[in-house]
């Protein structure tokens, strides 16, 4: 029997407390993919996360794409992360991991925009990919911010990366020219990452095309 040990009961990002910069890339890049974040979650627990997808141009690969994701510890001393998706009972792994690098869902997150778009918006998953990749290294802009989880104040940052903004073929990407991948991250949150969103809304009817939301939900007992 599991129990949920530490969970979001709200969340709430303030508007009041808001600070916007533009960051040089590496310390964007260090942001995104910090190193440790795993450490001090005990092995015999579970990290749970949330992905909700909706897809205008292909509406079947939302419900698809929906449901949970667990990320567990081995415990044969090897500290390696398992990912697993889980849509009521039906479980799928998704891959293992390093656990001493960082929190594998940061890669995850990407890779399913990555397939997405592919999927969706046809075009070339390696062109798709090269840019993402080149987004990552260059200066970002951070918003200095706040949630209330738990009923508890915790300061957040959330980074914004553009990757097609300054694409020639955006027009051409049947409105994901317009993604934007937002990667919420805190101290606070076991495993860093609070929510990881990628998004793409239209600028000429404000209609959302495409969104993915990753959010952190928990951490619970693992498997006996």
């Amino acid at each position: 029997m599991r129990r949920l040990l530490c969970g979001i009961a709200v969340l709430v990002l303030s508007l009041f407390s808001v600070s916007a910069a533009s960051v040089d890339a590496e310390q964007a890049y260090d942001l995104l993919f910090q190193d440790g974040v795993l450490d001090t979650i005990s092995r015999d627990k579970e990290l749970i996360y949330q992905r909700t997808v909706t897809n205008q141009i292909r509406p079947d690969t939302a419900e698809r794409d929906t449901g949970v994701i667990a990320l567990s510890f081995t415990n044969d001393g090897n500290e390696m992360a398992h990912l697993e998706f889980r849509q009521d009972d039906k479980h799928r792994a998704m891959g293992v991991f390093p656990a001493n690098v960082g929190n594998p869902m940061i890669m995850v997150f990407y890779e399913s925009a990555i397939r997405d778009m592919a999927e969706s918006a046809g075009g070339s998953p390696f062109y798709i990919r090269n840019r993402i990749k080149d987004a990552l290294v260059q200066p970002a802009e951070i918003v200095e911010s706040e949630a209330v989880v738990d009923g508890k104040t915790i300061p957040v940052q959330i980074i914004f990366m553009r990757p097609f903004a300054e694409d020639p073929n955006r027009d051409r990407m049947q409105g994901f020219g317009d993604l934007v991948l937002r990667v919420s991250v805190s101290e606070e949150i076991p495993g860093w990452y609070l929510s990881l969103v990628a998004e793409a809304v239209s600028e000429r009817d404000g209609m959302a095309v495409y969104r993915s939301e990753m959010r952190f939900r928990g951490m619970q007992e693992g498997r006996e």
